[in-house]
């Protein structure tokens, strides 16, 4: 694996802002109520004009984050990789891909990071490597029955001559989960065939993570997002299992199963890997801070987040909980109490990389299909923006407000829609050819983002992008939101500088007799938060509003509205 000296502390790109109180330096367990940045590295900033996003461009920006006041950075892959997975499909996970710059870059964006108050948080991906990864080629090289082979998931096929997979599994990405090599084997590949899955049977892969984890905290990075945390162990007893009708891939494949019995889905045995690596991050002060990806139930995301494992897991409950007072409500009232079983703190999300921006996507009536919503390319039904992003920014003040951890999605400070017509010859993401172009996949929402009102990709880059900004990009570019009374951007500034200065305790207390359609919760002494997500104006409860998403109508409170108020 790829391991490089580091240089001399360079020069900041440009002077920077004060810098924010970095609360993290103080308290180890600074993660519980944090705010996080996710960064999508190829969509950032392009600092070398070659219209990909790269880490000096990432450098060159991080004072918009310090002055946006969030608590952390997460950077999503950054590793060498041919993209057939966005970054996911990592060929060296103790390195940099050249197109993104190197490690000197990598530790130059740590510590201009550190003195801005930022912490450091990054991707890594244990489930499947590329198959450009030095042991999978070892693999390919050394046949049938190698020790090489034994680091994946290799079988012999079915029917007379092989011919057919060794199961009906299925990938993520659409089709057969297993791949066929020219000696005859079939290796298996739970999302795209340029992923093969890591056998974590193997002391090979347990001892290489190990590795991994400790390179990246040696180098300063303060915690971990762990890639599909729920897929590493598999029963590989033979023979395997077929499905059936259950052989899909996917959360919904869970609920036929009893809980940690599925074939390769949230075994019970992936939580021993965890709390291994939970002895390595703890042997460093701070300890280094760990969140799962795991698509599982809310019981059986608990166990992911206990303090001897991962410590924190997303809560994709609540981002994909629809417009709904009631629906919302349960979800929270559920969310905080798994999280409180389980002595972790809540964890809120509304977009990321992989799904339907929620300026778009919460004006999407129940039930709509966001797959055939793409496909119509976001014309059945047509979003009204400006309604979508009211919504939006409700939505935000609301996430905000809650107890636990808020991960903030790029660009979402800014208002981003969904593009959801970008043509089909420039998409990029693996589910389109994967699925026959039955999916649209995800490139929607990882268009660069907008930084100035003008130029050949609105300040990205010196150049174009990879993905096509549209033209409507330029509304709502840093540049023309900065300072600017009312946008979303400032909003989002105002709402992390207030919840610095607010929050308090780890719990909510929700206010009885409001009106339907209504949620309002107190926090602490004297905090609370009100939405309207009804189609009605409602009284506003008394106290002094500190912020509001909207603009109020005299006493009263409009449909899509978020308040704080204080007493």
């Amino acid at each position: 694996m790829t391991d490089r000296p580091t240089s001399p502390d360079p020069r900041p790109p440009h002077p920077a802002p004060d810098a924010t109180p970095d609360l993290s330096s103080r308290d180890p367990d600074w993660w519980r109520q944090a705010v996080v940045y996710q960064i999508y590295p190829r969509s950032f900033a392009d600092a070398d004009g070659d219209g990909l996003g790269d880490l000096r461009g990432i450098t060159r920006r991080l004072t918009h984050l310090s002055a946006l006041g969030v608590d952390a950075l997460w950077l999503s892959p950054f590793y060498p990789s041919e993209l057939a997975d966005g970054g996911y499909d990592v060929a060296d996970p103790r390195g940099v891909d050249p197109r993104l710059g190197t490690l000197d870059d990598f530790d130059a964006l740590v510590r201009e990071a550190h003195r801005l108050g930022l912490k450091v948080i990054v991707d890594i991906v244990p489930n499947h490597t590329s198959h450009q990864h030095v042991w999978f080629q070892e693999a390919l090289r050394a046949g049938p029955g190698s020790p090489a082979r034994d680091r994946y998931v290799f079988r012999d096929g079915r029917g007379g001559s092989g011919e057919l997979p060794p199961t009906d599994w299925q990938s993520v990405f659409g089709g057969s989960a297993w791949q066929r090599v020219p000696d005859g084997q079939w290796y298996l590949h739970l999302f795209a065939a340029e992923q093969p899955d890591l056998n974590w049977d193997h002391p090979d892969v347990r001892e290489d993570f190990r590795t991994t984890l400790r390179f990246w905290s040696d180098r300063g990075v303060d915690g971990f997002r762990v890639d599909v945390a729920h897929a590493l162990t598999k029963d590989l007893e033979e023979p395997l299992r077929d499905l059936g009708d259950h052989a899909a891939g996917g959360e919904a494949a869970l609920v036929d199963f009893a809980p940690g019995t599925h074939p390769f889905y949230d075994r019970d045995e992936v939580h021993e890997i965890y709390r291994d690596w939970r002895k390595i991050f703890d042997t460093y002060t701070p300890p280094r801070t760990a969140v799962a990806e795991a698509w599982v139930p809310g019981a059986r995301r608990a166990l992911y987040a206990r303090p001897d494992e991962l410590g924190q897991a997303f809560n994709f409950e609540y981002l994909e909980a629809a417009w709904d007072a009631d629906e919302l409500r349960q979800v929270i009232t559920d969310s905080l109490a798994t999280a409180q079983a389980a002595g972790a703190s809540a964890t809120w999300v509304l977009s990321n990389h992989d799904v339907v921006r929620h300026a778009s996507r919460l004006m999407l009536p129940p039930g709509t299909d966001t797959n055939a919503w793409l496909l119509s390319g976001g014309n059945a039904p047509a979003v009204d923006p400006e309604a979508g992003l009211r919504r939006a920014r409700a939505a935000t003040l609301l996430m905000l407000a809650l107890p636990g951890s808020a991960y903030v999605y790029q660009g979402e400070e800014l208002g981003l829609p969904e593009v959801a017509d970008l043509p089909a010859e420039v998409l990029q993401d693996p589910i389109w050819e994967q699925t026959g172009h039955v999916r649209k996949g995800r490139d929607g929402c990882r268009v660069p983002l907008p930084w100035t009102t003008t130029g050949p990709s609105y300040g990205f880059g010196a150049n174009g992008a990879w993905l096509p900004q549209p033209p409507s990009f330029a509304a709502y570019a840093v540049e023309a939101q900065d300072g600017v009374e009312g946008s979303t951007l400032e909003l989002y500034r105002t709402a992390l500088r207030l919840r610095r200065k607010l929050i308090d305790g780890e719990t909510l207390g929700w206010v009885e007799g409001t009106p339907e359609g209504v949620l309002l919760f107190d926090r602490g002494d004297g905090w609370r938060c009100v939405t309207n997500l009804s189609t009605e104006p409602v009284p506003l409860p008394a106290g002094e509003v500190a912020l509001t998403s909207a603009p109020l109508s005299g006493t009263h409170l409009p449909p899509d509205t978020t308040v704080w108020l204080t007493r």
